[in-house]
């Protein structure tokens, strides 16, 4: 019965720790990454998740803010340049 308890508390243990096997290790980002295809019996681990359609989720993020902010910046230059807080000189360098 004890041994059943040392047991358990010893994954929790490790569950509250993180993971300390070969099979998943972190790098520098804090991503899990897994560099073992097989465990210590021989047994062929699941295939690791895998993010569909990065590249359009990336976009669809960037580029509503991106617009966003182009049309913000535009706004509070005309504003600037309205009430003569910053307004470009023409120079005149055809010389």
């Amino acid at each position: 019965m004890s041994s059943a308890l040392v047991g358990r508390l010893i994954r929790l243990s490790a569950v509250r720790n993180g993971p300390s096997s070969p099979l998943s290790t972190s790098d520098v980002s804090g991503r899990a990454n897994r560099t073992a295809v097989t465990t210590s019996t021989g047994a062929i681990l699941p295939r690791p998740k895998q993010t569909r359609f990065g590249l359009v989720r990336i976009a669809l993020v960037v580029l509503p803010f991106l617009y966003v902010g182009t049309q913000i910046s535009k706004n509070f230059a005309a504003l600037l340049e309205e009430h003569d807080i910053f307004v470009p000189e023409d120079d005149d360098d055809d010389d």
